[in-house]
């Protein structure tokens, strides 16, 4: 049986690579839930087992029944009635009745509202395989940082009346935060929020771009204090998708056609207020965006390596010249970088995960059970502040890395079939139009670099990577560690010149130093994996000249890391010397360069 979970011979190596036993004691709080809830972990090994089996379920289930879906979903898109409700593709609504009774609809949400209560690694790899077997399905799926959000946040009451609903899969949601003046910039928010006599919220206004918009429980971003124009005037609110809550449209997208995107009229809609107000943007929408981001790069994850599997197969069955098409050097470069990027961002994804885990884990440890010792309760807080900030750098950088990478792969998936991968016949080119929003939404590139760049420029990056190069490794790989230390120390000197150059400049080469920084990162990673301890086993391609036979995890990984860090290191150098340099042509050439607007002539 097809199953998207057991032939990916990455992620089963990764799930026992990464240090899961002490994600799951972080998540179960010390397995202090198994006496009280009946499918709760009573120590890691059980909780290990549970996600195995849950993704086991989910894999099956996304390749055996949501995949073959996925080509007429996508033709067939949903439908806005004229009683201004939403109609999804059948196939869509079949998939979300399929998830809801394999009760994966509150990956993260605690027992006690019937959620999974797994850890933010389990629930990217669960995003990865729904998104390789339909993009668009996710963006549903992967809606779930709603619920995590008002449990977060919201008061008992909230959590009450919707989390039961979310963990069984009875409700979908939506993030409302996007109007036609307030993209990327969400502190230009308009749509009105305001109290009546009797203290009740109610909600006014026109969003724009929403994400299953139609969805049951929305959460909506509006300006509670009307005399502020910036994000301190904003509030977050829940409500129900009612008779005031009307969809005037659906937008006519390039891809991700089973998940519609609205356009929502709400007309004195009446709601309730999340947490406090006047932190809408800057605390709880902050927060679900960096969830939600972590779960675009999930969704980046899946997208190519659906891309990747039609090339592969592909250029192995495809012959010209009278040899199979993976013979010609310049396909097989291809396939080769293809599959290594991916791998590339799966370790930088799990291990942003990790650290995002361990962050909530602290927080929740310092939140409800604080340590009664005072030398333990600061050691603690240190951490807390410390995963806190890795993961503030390594969400931006993961969403980057992931979102761009998806689409080089998608694009070199359509090249490595050539005129075949232009024709709807394949799915690659669905692929290619359902990545290409990646960079897009949950916040451009550029404004993930624009983050990422801050932790770069702190000192930051250069603390986690230091963290990363004193693991220990094996010998045979002393001379990569030797090109990723020289990486670093080049990675430092551009830093000093960009602060001597003020924060424009670091906005300008602000890309440079993220690549160079994602760069090092995923060189230690893959070094990380070539030094595993798991005894693993993959099945090896036959060419004509080897015979196919099965080789250990470890070396396989060990000739990634030095294909990825030596093809790297001149990369890392080429990119040192451009930020060196000094040049600042985009401010000071740009009228020339770029020329008046047409119409201004």
């Amino acid at each position: 049986m097809a199953n998207f979970y057991r032939d990916n011979d990455d992620i089963q190596f990764l799930l026992r690579h990464i240090e899961l036993g002490k994600l799951a004691e972080i998540a179960e709080e010390n397995f202090r839930f198994a006496g009280e809830f009946d499918h709760a972990p009573a120590n890691a090994e059980e909780a290990i087992q549970n996600y195995d089996m849950v993704l086991e379920s989910l894999g099956q289930l996304s390749a055996e029944f949501i995949a073959p879906r996925a080509e007429d979903v996508d033709r067939q898109g949903n439908s806005l009635n004229e009683n201004g409700t939403v109609s999804y593709a059948k196939g869509t609504a079949e998939n979300l009745e399929k998830l809801a009774q394999a009760e994966v609809m509150g990956f993260t949400l605690p027992h006690k509202f019937g959620g999974l209560n797994f850890p933010n690694v389990i629930y990217s790899i669960a995003i990865e395989m729904v998104s390789r077997a339909d993009a668009s399905l996710m963006n549903i799926f992967g809606l779930q940082g709603i619920a995590e959000t008002i449990n977060a946040f919201a008061s008992e009451k909230i959590k009450e009346k919707y989390l039961h609903k979310f963990s069984a899969g009875k409700v979908t949601g939506a993030m409302v935060l996007t109007e036609p003046d307030a993209g990327s910039d969400l502190q230009a928010v308009k749509l009105r929020a305001f109290q009546d006599k009797q203290g009740k919220w109610f909600l006014h206004g026109v969003k724009r771009f929403i994400t299953n918009g139609c969805g049951e429980v929305l959460l909506v971003l509006a300006r509670s204090e009307p005399e502020m124009s910036d994000g301190r005037g904003l509030s977050l609110f829940v409500c129900d998708r009612g008779p005031t809550v009307h969809i005037r449209r659906l937008e006519d997208k390039l891809g991700i056609h089973g998940s519609p995107t609205c356009e929502i009229f709400f007309d004195n809609t009446p709601c309730e207020i999340i947490g406090e107000r006047q932190r809408g943007l800057i605390t709880y929408v902050m927060s679900l965006m960096n969830g939600a981001r972590i779960g675009i790069a999930g969704q980046s994850l899946g997208i190519a390596e659906a891309a990747f599997r039609v090339a592969r197969d592909y250029a192995a069955t495809r012959k010209q010249f009278s040899v199979a098409i993976e013979k010609l050097p310049a396909v097989r470069d291809m396939l080769i970088d293809m599959k290594i990027a991916i791998e590339g961002g799966r370790a930088l994804l799990y291990e942003t995960s990790r650290v995002v885990d361990f962050e909530i884990g602290y927080a929740k440890r310092l939140e409800t059970n604080p340590p009664e010792d005072k030398a333990e309760a600061k050691q603690l807080k240190t951490d807390l502040r410390k995963y806190k900030r890795c993961a503030g750098m390594l969400t931006p950088m993961s969403k980057y890395y992931c979102s761009e990478m998806c689409n080089r792969i998608a694009y070199d998936s359509i090249q490595v079939l050539g005129g075949s991968g232009y024709m709807r016949d394949y799915a690659c080119e669905r692929h290619a139009r359902d990545a290409r929003i990646t960079t897009i939404y949950e916040g451009t590139s550029q404004l993930q670099v624009v983050a990422a760049v801050r932790g770069v420029c702190s000192g930051m990056a250069e603390k986690f990577i230091a963290e990363l190069a004193e693991k220990q490794y094996e010998p045979a790989l002393n001379d990569l560690l030797d090109k990723l230390a020289e990486g670093r120390e080049q990675l430092k000197k551009a830093v000093a010149f960009v602060k001597e150059n003020g924060n424009e400049y670091m906005d300008l080469y602000g890309r440079a130093l993220v690549d160079i920084a994602i760069d090092l990162i995923i060189g230690y990673l893959f070094c990380g994996q070539a030094s595993t301890k798991v005894e693993m086993e993959v099945a090896a391609a036959e060419d004509g000249q080897t015979d196919g036979s099965p080789l250990s995890m470890k070396e396989r990984k060990a000739m990634i890391a030095r294909r990825f860090v030596t093809r790297n290191a001149p990369k890392i150098t080429s990119l040192i010397e451009s930020i060196c340099t000094g040049d600042k042509s985009t401010f000071t050439d740009y009228p020339a360069l770029i020329g008046p607007v047409v119409g201004e002539l």
